[in-house]
């Protein structure tokens, strides 16, 4: 052993601390463990932070604060006997059943959980690792923020911003931008289809299109990125390129699993994503579990499990249930998905929602998507926390002086 637990012991490693690693992490935690059967749980991350995207977008308004959306690890796991490490993975190796550290560590498992998520592909056009942002994390928005504030504080009488993408996550960061910025903002969005918002419920979709219209948003359809440049991106729309002038770039569009996923000799499904079983096992490998973005995942009706945020929660709950079960002789659940329904943000204080036979937009389904992702917030603690901090702060600046 090189880290130093004790080799009697039942060792999970879950590598990843998004949705999928750290629920799976936590839910772990509160099965009934016998003591021969308690395990040494490590959640491994390379950030220091979990990070709950889809609150992301409020990090750009300055709507939510970083605390809020992202809590440190060590505080989310400080009264848990879970062990975290903030470090990158350098190596798998599913036959001696080790994980390598960047910086020399090796950990050894019984278990592995892979949920290292997606990475956001920026290599297929020219220009587009060097000038567009990806939105992803904390640092990318904290990117996009500075940007914003140099344009802000600039002369230029309007300030150019192309999104690629026409999913969820660029229609969500255009209506921020477009409130954020005002009359001084030009946003399009650049989609390679033929609509926005493709795979969303219709009353979203047609929502979406309202609060783009009604914000002055243009989106380029049907209509391929050639190249970017510092102050342009070029565009083909049916075999004709323009060299658009433009100040910012955002890249919403396009996932790939991480290289060191890449390279492990297991069974891929669509766009190399790891191949699982029903029960969330990687196939002929049944102490790997993956789920998530890297999971190419089938429920027990054969329904094609999304790469959504409400996905990653239920299979952190199956994944942590047959983890337990594997390991007290217990019947491993296979997973049943629930779609149950679909929010978006649009905008400052506006939101959209569909599902379970409800459909509601503006004002009031910006305040239950609030309070349903404040439900989903990891801990009980945290949950405490933020849902006073978003009572206190309006009351606060009602009190405080101008």
């Amino acid at each position: 052993m090189t880290d130093g637990s004790n080799p009697s012991s039942n060792r999970i490693c879950i590598l990843g601390g998004g949705f999928g690693g750290l629920y799976t992490a936590l839910k772990l935690a509160q099965f009934p463990w016998e003591s021969s059967a308690q395990p040494e749980i490590t959640l491994i991350d390379r950030s220091d932070r979990f990070v709950f995207s889809p609150l992301l977008y409020e990090l750009v308004t300055d709507e939510l604060q970083t605390w809020e959306i992202a809590p440190p690890f060590v505080e989310l796991l400080a009264n848990t006997p879970i062990q975290f490490r903030q470090a990158d993975v350098e190596d798998i190796n599913p036959d001696s059943q080790q994980v390598s550290l960047v910086g020399g560590d090796r950990l050894d498992y019984d278990r592995l959980v892979l949920a290292l998520g997606g990475e956001t592909p920026l290599d297929g056009v020219p220009g587009a690792a060097d000038h567009a942002i990806p939105f992803r994390t904390v640092s990318d928005a904290y990117r996009v923020r500075q940007r914003l504030q140099n344009l802000e504080n600039s002369d230029s009488d309007k300030i150019r911003v192309a999104i690629v993408g026409g999913g969820y996550s660029g229609v969500e960061i255009a209506c921020k931008l477009a409130d954020r910025l005002g009359n001084r903002g030009r946003i399009r969005i650049v989609e390679r289809h033929d609509s926005i918002l493709r795979h969303s419920p219709e009353f979203n979709r047609n929502a979406g299109k309202r609060a783009l219209s009604d914000r002055g948003i243009w989106t380029d359809l049907e209509t391929d990125v050639v190249s970017i440049s510092e102050d342009s991106i070029s565009l083909r729309y049916r075999g004709q390129i323009d060299e658009i002038p433009v100040d910012l770039v955002l890249w919403t569009v396009g996932t790939r699993v991480a290289p060191v996923v890449e390279r492990l000799p297991f069974e891929r499904g669509d766009r190399g994503k790891i191949k699982v079983n029903r029960h969330l096992q990687v196939c002929d490998r049944p102490n790997i579990f993956a789920l998530g973005d890297l999971a190419d995942a089938h429920d027990a009706n054969g329904q094609t499990i999304p790469a959504t945020a409400q996905a990653a929660f239920q299979q952190a709950d199956y994944t942590a249930w047959n983890l337990w079960a594997s390991l007290t002789q217990r019947p491993l659940l296979p997973l049943r998905y629930q779609n149950l329904g679909e929010m978006m943000t649009l905008g400052i204080d506006n939101a959209t929602l569909s599902g379970l036979g409800v459909s509601l937009d503006g004002p009031l389904a910006h305040i239950a998507r609030r309070l349903m992702y404040l439900y989903r917030l990891p801990t009980l603690e945290h949950q405490v926390k933020v849902g006073v901090n978003w009572i206190v702060d309006p009351l606060r600046a009602l009190i405080t002086p101008q």
